[in-house]
């Protein structure tokens, strides 16, 4: 698994529109239920992996521009090193280079699961289809709508499950809760 980076996320319950009881709240990757703590792309201080290199950075980002990030949850994410391409098969990414990319790595931290994240545009995180298409309705997902295993969502991907959802490249990103600083 490579170091991405992190991300503070509004954590929303479950929606009623995704019909499941084992859900609670949504911890997906993707800012299509729990939205990510700003509309961050053009402050420009984010990572090649587009997340950010340290919990420091988005309290910069917050304290120049006023966002009030109480209430947020601060998540780290690692990723997969190959996602599933377009021609079904696994393939190497690389964060772009542009960007410069070092991760700070927490001092303590709790998996929660992993999610499986659509990356058409190769730069940041859009869909997961956990969530977003409705795929927890008929793959078991844990209370944070996220796949218990790595070798779980491997093997998801590689049955196609995911077919009929959002495009792919696919990129399965383990989720970790990590201390606010």
């Amino acid at each position: 698994m490579i170091p991405v980076g992190y991300m503070y996320k509004v954590v929303s319950d479950k929606p009623d529109w995704l019909k499941v009881t084992q859900i609670t709240d949504i911890f997906s990757v993707s800012s299509c239920v729990s939205e990510d703590f700003c509309d961050w792309v053009n402050y420009w201080k984010h990572n090649g992996y587009w997340f950010f290199d340290s919990p420091s950075v988005i309290h910069e980002i917050a304290c120049e521009h006023t966002i009030n990030l109480k209430g947020m949850t601060l998540f780290y994410y690692e990723v997969y090193e190959k996602q599933w391409d377009y021609d079904e098969s696994w393939a190497e990414f690389v964060p772009e280079e542009s960007f410069p990319t070092n991760v700070e790595i927490p001092k303590s931290k709790v998996s929660l699961g992993f999610d499986i994240v659509t990356y058409t545009s190769n730069a940041s995180a859009e869909c997961s289809p956990l969530s977003c298409n409705h795929m927890a309705e008929e793959i078991d997902t844990n209370e944070h709508c996220l796949l218990k295993t790595l070798k779980f969502a491997i093997e998801l991907i590689e049955q196609e499950k995911f077919s009929h959802c959002e495009p792919g490249p696919y990129r399965i990103i383990e989720v970790f809760k990590c201390e606010q600083t």
